[in-house]
């Protein structure tokens, strides 16, 4: 028989419950009881939780639990689940109760030592994340739950600084975890269009009798991205930036979402963007001032736009600053 062969006729016969010496799992597949010896050093490095005990009375056992495990996975399978696991608790994922039963069930068919290995290496890891709530995990879960069974909701969202829309039909395709934030995309009735939304700005979500058919090969990830990423063959006005700058904040900017993708050239202490017009007059000044005085940049209008921000903050704390002085000099009075 081949190694494989022999290990699982191992496996079995330590299924029985029994405890079994090394020579009788030999005699018993007719094998040399050194084969037997690498057999059960390899289906514990698989993970298989065989228990070896001394004396008289000795042999191989194994948990018996063990029966019920569907699954034997080795070291680092195990340490990989047990890492994705605190990523996805730390991220809000919506199973997280599911998940910590899957993660007890994995260290309950775990000996003393695989216990102790997954043990460390899961306080090995640390993950920071902004808090999210049992409101928003609901929504996940309703919302994961309804793309699954192509259920359609009811959504009342906000569009931002505090303005709420319609309620609104919405055919969720899917959840993204992008960037710190949970999106769903899906077919938004009041659009009339597939739409993105932030989940920390829903307000409340209800359960229809409507279904639907999710659009075969959609994917939502790309459809998110793709809201985000304007095509540079569109219509959109486009301008290369030039931005010189030390090597570790070049780095920061290729990473950013959009300057990655937006990235035309890299060189020693440079790199060239492909940038939207509209965006260098709204949000790229303001992601750009915390490198202060550490860029220089090689674009009229971004370095205005940038002049004009500052001036503004300028403003802003200046009368803020004089604000507070007043205030302290009359409490002194």
């Amino acid at each position: 028989m081949t190694k494989a062969d022999n290990m699982l006729s191992i496996l079995w016969l330590l299924r029985s419950g029994k405890r079994v010496t090394a020579k009788q799992l030999a005699e018993e597949l007719e094998i040399h009881v050194r084969t037997v010896y690498r057999c059960i050093d390899s289906l514990c490095a698989s993970g298989v939780p065989i228990v070896a005990d001394s004396g008289p009375n000795g042999g191989y056992s194994i948990l018996s639990h063990f029966a019920d495990s569907p699954l034997v996975f080795d070291a680092e399978e195990q340490k990989g689940l047990i890492h994705a696991s605190i990523f996805a608790k730390e991220a809000g994922y919506p199973y997280t109760d599911a998940l910590a039963r899957a993660m007890d069930k994995l260290k309950h068919y775990a000996n003393e030592k695989q216990l102790d290995h997954l043990e460390r290496h899961s306080s090995g890891v640390s993950v920071i994340y902004p808090p999210i709530d049992g409101a928003y995990q609901a929504y996940l879960r309703m919302l994961e739950e309804a793309a699954g069974k192509g259920r359609t909701l009811e959504m009342l969202y906000e569009r931002g600084k505090g303005e709420k829309s319609p309620p609104r039909l919405f055919d969720p395709y899917g959840i993204v975890y992008w960037k710190g934030s949970w999106y769903t995309v899906g077919y938004c009735g009041y659009r009339q269009e597939t739409r993105s939304f932030r989940v920390d700005r829903i307000r409340d979500l209800m359960e229809t009798d409507g279904s639907f058919e999710r659009p075969s090969a959609f994917s939502a990830k790309d459809h998110l991205l793709g809201s985000l990423l304007h095509d540079p063959a569109g219509s959109a006005e486009f301008e290369n930036v030039t931005i010189k700058a030390k090597e570790q904040v070049l780095d920061e900017l290729c990473r950013h979402w959009l300057f990655g993708h937006a990235l035309v050239e890299r060189k020693q202490g440079e790199a060239i963007f492909r940038l939207e017009r509209s965006t260098l007059h709204t949000y790229v000044p303001y992601f750009l001032m915390p490198y202060s005085t550490g860029l220089q940049i090689d674009s009229e209008l971004l370095i205005q736009r940038m002049k004009d921000a500052s001036a503004r903050m300028l403003t802003h704390y200046e009368a803020m600053y004089m604000d507070l002085k007043s205030r302290k000099g009359e409490n002194d009075e």
